[in-house]
């Protein structure tokens, strides 16, 4: 008699300890890892991906096998030691062996040895898991009513389901970030393609401060030679002002003119030259405009304001250089605007764009509520500040050095020093 029940408290605590072992493996196995395997034909992942799909089902499941068998193996060992020992001891010598055992053996060791090897441990254990869900089905059911119920009469409600996978992507690649397996670079890039949809083009878009331009009025002549001093391979053309564009000159078509001509630039009329310009609103999602750029089969867009005026202009290479960081050739230019200083500082035109500035000098300036710095200051200081004014916060600080009329032309930034700690 002893002996049996002694025997079958190690079963109830060995069948404890494959449910803790079992919830634990499940719960942290990659779903990302056991998808992989389920498209590659493997159907023990099949099963664990069917299981991990409705975690509360599972959840209960386990915990109601779990309990049934502490709570048997505990009824079983007070009983036995009872037996053992007259008077009031045999139930506090069961109570504190069980508590050692299951915390030992039911609960710490199989946790710990799940949560090394998650996967292998999850698909080994997914069929016999899926038999015991299959069979208390109707339990939990009812276990997960009453739930339900008890979390609305406190108030709580239904659990939040908020957390996208998205969020679950982002969350990843910072972690590994931290813990060294992902770096800077790399996160740049994985981060940035996730970004894109949360951007618009005024974020990203050249000003119009730093577009270079033609007078469509000059002679053939002079605007071969500045077409041909610009470092770009479409320019715009205006006619009086500068919103008025009349077209877009790209240098193959104006290398395949200078041939036909033989030479003769005088008689090259640019009115056949010029394509036609593509206008987007600045306020176009980044991810729109990408689509747009590669159904479209166009490149270049000039972007403008509620109003028609123009902006800027974006382009392909710009959208991609927020996935892949700058991309650069024998042609390009530092940042405009940008002028590091021997001192740690930079000048910093008012016009250059958060991220630019971000872009040049690798720091991290949030571009939230601004998309320019001058717009960040402005902000930050809740007014429209004169040269000779200092404000700090994000731990720079910036000097106003010119201003014309309400327009911060030039600043000065630089990180502050971080303080050593107090010993």
């Amino acid at each position: 008699m002893i002996i049996g029940t002694a025997v079958a408290i190690l079963l109830l605590l060995g069948m404890s300890a494959f449910f803790s072992g079992s919830e634990t493996a499940l719960t942290a196995a990659s779903r990302n890892r056991i998808h992989a395997l389920e498209r590659e034909g493997n159907k023990r992942a099949a099963v664990v991906n069917s299981l991990i799909s409705d975690r509360e089902r599972l959840i209960g499941a386990i915990l109601l096998g779990n309990n049934l068998v502490n709570i048997l193996a505990s009824a079983l060992a007070t009983n036995l030691f009872a037996s053992l020992m007259p008077g009031g001891m045999g139930v506090a010598v069961a109570t504190a062996v069980m508590t050692v055992l299951v915390l030992v053996f039911a609960e710490v060791l199989p946790k710990t040895y799940a949560i090394t090897r998650a996967d292998s441990m999850a698909m080994s254990v997914g069929k016999p898991i899926s038999w015991l869900v299959a069979a208390v089905a109707w339990i939990t059911v009812l276990i997960q009513a009453v739930v339900n119920a008890t979390l609305r009469m406190v108030g709580a409600g239904a659990p939040d389901a908020s957390f996208t996978a998205e969020e679950e992507i982002r969350g990843a690649i910072d972690f590994h970030h931290s813990e060294g397996g992902v770096d800077e670079a790399d996160r740049h890039r994985l981060v940035g393609a996730l970004d894109l949809k949360d951007m618009t083009v005024e974020e990203v878009m050249i000003h119009r401060k730093n577009i270079t331009m033609l007078d469509a009025s000059l002679p053939p002549g002079d605007i071969i030679r500045q077409a041909l001093n610009s470092p770009h391979t479409r320019i715009p053309l205006y006619n009086a002002e500068e919103d008025e564009i009349t077209g877009i000159l790209h240098m193959k078509d104006l290398l395949r003119a200078v041939v036909q001509q033989k030479g003769t630039i005088d008689d090259i009329d640019f009115k056949d030259l010029l394509r036609e310009p593509w206008f987007v609103p600045e306020t176009t999602p980044l991810q729109d405009q990408l689509d747009l750029f590669l159904t479209e089969r166009n490149h270049f867009a000039l972007v403008v304001d509620e109003y028609g005026e123009l902006q800027g202009l974006l382009t392909l290479e710009d959208i991609l250089e927020e996935i892949v960081g700058d991309i650069r050739d024998e042609h390009d230019v530092p940042v405009q605007g940008v002028r590091p200083q021997s001192d740690g500082s930079v000048m910093v035109e008012g016009w250059v764009t958060i991220r630019d500035l971000n872009r040049a000098t690798g720091w991290n300036l949030p571009d939230d509520e601004a998309v320019t710095v001058a717009g960040l200051v402005i902000h930050e200081a809740q007014t429209i500040p004169e040269p000779g004014q200092r404000f700090a916060f994000h731990g720079h600080r910036f000097d106003v050095i010119r201003k014309t009329r309400n327009q911060i032309t030039g600043l000065r930034v630089s990180p502050i020093p971080e303080e050593p700690e107090p010993v």
